[in-house]
């Protein structure tokens, strides 16, 4: 899948920021045998996180309209727009697709979805709009970034409400609920994405995963499952079939596991061997993204235990597009479902050391967390909003962000051994030039407000940024080409016009070393001289 352009007539949301905002993601036609990234970049308050919000609203709300069993969320019906992409297709190298809901004659809006075919666009039936779908939309946030979660959000919070009323329905209770096509991977679900994939990948992806924190291997975690939530439902929480069958293969994958029937928790203990990575992958034959809905799904079920006037109050946002918080987060010791006590094997110091995993830095979680959802999304058609994902990265790893990616998608494979990862989209919002230094001016947008309306601009750089210096990025993104940080350039500035040389001289040996300096070794000289 690749973005081609973007039209948004009212976005019925964000304050109407992105009103009339049109987005060419590409202007040559792209390649779907490369994995190029588009970086969006420029200053606060452009609209880059509220473009990747409202490409994921727009997705969502197809989902619900040709796909409801897949996406239980109330969808923005209030966005007009107009997106093309194409994709990878079955028998086919590739389709054009557009997607639209603009205003006609009707009063009521309906979603038209057409392919392009013999030089001109046709619609398609609802029934034949699937496979012309996006497989997965996979947001990432950083922190409590509402303005890209919140689709995700509304979509989980329509899983949850399903479970609750099949669960409770002796004819539903067996049906299995579809995945969601809306998957949000944040700092909640870190350790979803991190044990599904030192389970189940192969060992070079499991090494590559881990080796920016220095760690060996995974060695042990906790799975705690407690259903006994009265002030939920009179019996505690409901389950499906599937979410009881998922339990079952938990506890056959345990080393150990005791059950608390007063409470009805379950609290499973693994240590990990080979025989663990056996017996997950029997029960999880599909590898990694099985082994993490499986975990998703049944941490879903954590939205169950929020009070009910936070979960109402939640859907009233949700309806009137006003989104001023999000769903509370339960306490830990409240929650359906939960990891604790996970631990890894170190190298440090040459020997193996067991280290918590709360004992690991942001910047360490998001790092595994980043490759690994990468790793574990590793099929065609799947498009990736990333908002600010290198935001907690030492210089070092911002650096070597995008080639860790690549490099790591050149061994995860599928169980095949082939790969088509590289048929995906992937848009990158950044306030740092590391990103765009790694990809060629055509895969790069400026955002900035101009005029007195502050209407968002988007625009190619002037300058070819794969491979630029970052000041020359700096300069071209944000209009700025700070040699150094504030404090010391305004020091220096204000030396410059000095006329005491001693002043100056005193004030040079507390600077590093810098162009900047040697213009006040200029200016001591000439002193120097007129005071001869």
């Amino acid at each position: 899948m690749k973005l081609i352009s973007l039209k948004v007539k009212k976005s019925n949301t964000c304050g109407g920021l992105l009103d009339d905002l049109s987005v060419p993601f590409r202007n040559v036609p792209p390649s779907l045998q490369a994995f190029d990234p588009i970086c969006l970049i420029g200053p606060n308050g452009a609209g880059k996180s509220q473009l990747l919000q409202i490409v994921a609203e727009i997705f969502q709300a197809v989902f619900a309209r040709f796909l409801p069993e897949e996406e239980q969320g109330k969808a923005n019906d209030g966005i007009l727009f107009e997106m093309e992409y194409i994709l990878a297709v079955k028998r086919k190298s590739e389709e054009r697709i557009r997607i639209s809901r603009m205003p006609t004659e009707k009063k009521k809006l309906d979603i038209l979805v057409e392919r392009w075919m013999r030089g001109s666009w046709k619609p398609v039936l609802p029934a034949d709009v699937e496979p012309l779908l996006p497989k997965k939309i996979v947001g990432y946030t950083s922190g409590d970034n509402e303005t890209l979660s919140l689709p995700f959000f509304v979509s989980r919070a329509g899983y949850a409400a399903q479970v609750r009323s099949n669960a409770t329905n002796t004819k539903l209770r067996s049906l299995p609920i579809a995945d969601p096509r809306m998957l949000l991977i944040d700092y909640g679900t870190n350790l979803e994405v991190l044990v599904a994939n030192l389970l189940l990948n192969n060992a070079r992806v499991r090494e590559g995963l881990i080796k920016g924190p220095n760690l060996k291997a995974l060695r042990s975690f906790r799975c705690v499952i407690q259903l006994n939530h009265p002030p939920v439902r009179p019996n505690g929480v409901q389950l499906t079939d599937e979410l009881s069958r998922y339990i079952d293969y938990l506890k056959k994958c345990a080393t150990c596991f005791q059950f608390d029937e007063r409470n009805n928790a379950y609290t499973l203990d693994f240590f990990v061997q080979d025989a663990t990575h056996s017996s997950f992958n029997h029960f999880w034959e599909k590898g990694a993204l099985e082994l993490y809905s499986c975990f998703h799904k049944l941490a879903m079920l954590n939205d169950l235990v929020i009070q009910k006037q936070d979960r109402d109050a939640f859907e009233k946002g949700v309806k009137d597009r006003r989104f001023a918080s999000r769903l509370p987060e339960p306490m830990e010791r409240h929650k359906v479902f939960r990891f604790e006590r996970v631990e890894f094997y170190s190298k440090k110091k040459g020997k193996d050391e067991v280290v918590d995993y709360v004992s690991l830095s942001d910047g360490e979680h998001q790092l595994a967390q980043l490759l690994g959802t990468f790793c574990m999304v590793n099929y065609p058609n799947v498009l990736f909003l990333l908002d600010e994902p290198e935001s907690h990265f030492n210089p070092r790893w911002r650096v070597e962000f995008i080639s860790n990616i690549l490099s790591l998608r050149t061994c995860e494979g599928s169980r095949d051994g082939t790969s088509k990862a590289s048929q995906q989209e992937c848009l990158i919002t950044t306030h740092s030039p590391f990103v765009p230094s790694d990809m060629k001016s055509e895969n790069v947008l400026i955002f900035t407000k101009e005029g007195v309306s502050e209407k968002i601009k988007v625009r190619r750089p002037n300058i070819e940024t794969y491979g630029s210096t970052f000041d020359k990025i700096l300069d071209e993104c944000f209009g700025i080409s700070p040699p150094m940080s504030d404090l010391p350039r305004k020091e220096i500035a204000d030396l410059l016009k000095s006329d005491n040389s001693e002043e100056i001289r005193t004030a040079m040996s507390g600077l590093g070393d810098s162009v900047e300096r040697l213009y006040l070794a200029d200016r001591v000289r000439m002193l120097t001289r007129k005071e001869k």
